[in-house]
């Protein structure tokens, strides 16, 4: 179906409830244990134990972080990956998409905020701007914010993620609701290989750890055509994980970019709680033309007085020029492969 947007839908199966799944739950109702051995998905490793949801994967060996659970909600599988969403102790509902934490009620806005405004407030005047993956919806409703912009695309490959989000995230997935956005459910690298050059001032790359589907968004084909869809001076931000945990990816990631990208090329950071380390990282690149200096906003939102209805909790000027502070011995790493 469509909407009267014409935003693009394609849902063939309702959402399920764990009952409707067949899984069957303890008397406690949150008592779950995620051990198939036929599952070799990260979903197959974190689990629900005693009540305490514990994230475990290869991804970060030897630890895990643990939140305590009061009730599922969600439980379901769709084409692409393992979605759960429950009720948490301390960080109000939580999204998990195989058996990795995507966001949670409490610090969500932090890597929002982030990832949209680090490159949005660093051009003047943006007009189309393009998120690829994203389905909760928080990048859209980030990118709202900036009046200028006229035409938001989303290219979501998880049609279930979209339809979870907007029934148990509706501050997050609020973002749905703007008449600019555009919705694709399909692939975002045959998406962005099909955008006619120079298209974009931004994209947005809201992706999850590099297995499973997300593993093509890391790659330098799709750093290439990321450019390819930029306009001269257009910016891309794009998550980049842990400086903590994979410095040999971010490393590649850096790597990968300067050779794609003729502009700036840039590592920022911030904190969320609830991700493995406590950190995220963002790489910032822009295409070549028109300057752009990621460490200095030029358009800050911060002061736009049409912000009061839904204000910024975690973006601020000096937070955004603090992000690309790195510690010695990530910017040993970085620096010189970004320069």
């Amino acid at each position: 179906m469509a909407d009267e947007n014409n935003n693009i839908v394609d849902c063939e199966s309702p959402l399920k409830r764990p009952g409707e799944e067949g899984q069957r739950m303890e008397e406690d109702g949150i008592k779950l244990n995620n051990n198939n051995n036929d599952n070799k998905s990260v979903a197959g490793i974190s689990s629900i134990i005693s009540g305490w949801f514990s994230e475990i994967s290869p991804m970060w060996p030897g630890e895990a972080h643990s939140l305590k659970v009061e009730k599922v909600l969600f439980q379901g599988k769709s084409d692409y990956q393992d979605v759960m969403v429950f009720q948490s102790s301390t960080y109000g509902k939580v999204l998990i998409l195989d058996g990795v934490i995507q966001l949670t009620e409490r610090d969500e806005c932090a890597y929002q905020e982030m990832i949209t405004h680090l490159p949005l407030c660093s051009i003047p005047n943006p007009k189309k701007v393009l998120v690829i993956g994203g389905g909760d919806g928080g990048v859209l409703r980030e990118v709202a914010r900036h009046s200028s912009v006229e035409q938001i695309d989303i290219c979501e490959i998880d049609k279930m993620v979209v339809d979870v989000s907007k029934e148990f995230f509706p501050d997050v997935a609020v973002g749905y609701d703007d008449p600019r956005v555009r919705l694709h459910i399909g692939d975002g690298v045959a998406f962005l290989k099909n955008a006619p050059e120079g298209t974009y001032d931004a994209v947005i790359v809201d992706s999850s750890d590099p297995i499973g589907p997300a593993q093509e968004l890391f790659e330098k084909p799709f750093f290439a055509s990321v450019a390819k869809a930029l306009r001269p001076g257009g910016v891309v931000c794009t998550q980049a994980e842990s400086i903590w945990l994979h410095m040999h990816i971010i490393e590649d990631i850096v790597s990968n970019c300067r050779q794609i990208f003729k502009g700036s090329v840039n590592y920022a950071w911030t904190t969320v709680p609830t991700y493995p380390s406590g950190v995220i990282g963002f790489m910032l690149c822009s295409t070549e033309g028109p300057s752009v200096d990621f460490k200095h906003p030029i358009n800050p939102i911060d002061t736009d007085g049409n912000q009061e209805s839904r204000p910024l909790k975690f973006y601020n000027s000096e937070i955004h020029s603090a992000a690309f502070c790195l510690p010695s011995f990530a910017r040993k790493v970085i620096q010189p492969k970004a320069n």
